[in-house]
């Protein structure tokens, strides 16, 4: 690493107290100093969850509509019959089709941020979970991508509307916006998805909730964020 490099990071890394956990507006402000890429970083946090995703009722998932957006347009294709794709193309889904597109994904294309799907052609959608799965873009009822009414769901993705889940290790890793945002709408959009967490929390999750939460832009240190101060 150059010495340049160095210097610049023990400079970002100073601006952060190793003692403290911020406020939710506070780590907002911060995120914006400590940034030091060229390019709009993406702002995101990573919240880890006193659940066991290993038990159904555990494994938190769910969509929230960020009130400013994520900053980033986001590429939707709408998989559905011909009857729908007028109105799939005129909410300004990216991409629409079927079958061409069910033969490009077999084949590794998979340039596209979010899928929605008609019920009526999930069964022939089924054979891609292998490769949409894991890249966490499989079409899913409960979080709004499988449904008759796809113009509703691309207006909504494209809106601001963004889906978390729980990872094995307990926790939600989501980009809530980028570091041109004013502090304000970083923490307002932040406060949306944590806000949107707690009131997904299971009956049988036991002990603390909230186990910690660090709000970090691409490339730079990660801020702890006070969870006392989050749960309303």
């Amino acid at each position: 690493m150059k010495m340049g490099i160095v210097k610049k990071r023990k400079a970002v890394d100073a601006k952060i107290d190793k003692n403290k956990v911020y406020s939710l507006k506070e780590a907002s402000t911060i995120v914006k100093d400590v940034n030091t890429t060229k390019f709009d970083a993406s702002v995101d946090l990573h919240i880890r969850l006193g659940v066991d995703p290993k038990k159904a009722d555990q494994a938190i998932r769910g969509t929230v509509i960020l009130p400013h957006g994520t900053g980033k347009t986001k590429r939707v294709l709408v998989l559905c019959n011909p009857d729908k794709e007028a109105d799939a193309k005129a909410a300004g889904a990216d991409f629409v089709g079927l079958d061409e597109f069910i033969q490009k994904i077999e084949g590794g294309w998979v340039d596209v941020d979010v899928i929605v799907a008609t019920p009526s052609v999930m069964p022939k959608i089924g054979k891609l979970g292998k490769i949409l799965g894991p890249r966490n873009l499989m079409p899913n009822p409960k979080t709004g991508t499988v449904t008759n009414d796809v113009a509703a769901a691309v207006n909504e993705v494209k809106g601001g509307k963004i889906a978390f889940k729980v990872d094995k290790a307990g926790i939600i890793h989501a980009s809530i916006g980028r570091v041109s945002f004013s502090p304000d709408k970083i923490a307002e959009n932040s406060n949306e998805l944590i806000n949107a967490i707690i009131k997904a929390k299971p009956s049988s999750a036991k002990g603390t909730y909230l186990k910690s939460v660090f709000m970090a832009s691409t490339m730079s240190p990660s801020i702890p964020v006070d969870t006392k101060s989050l749960i309303n």
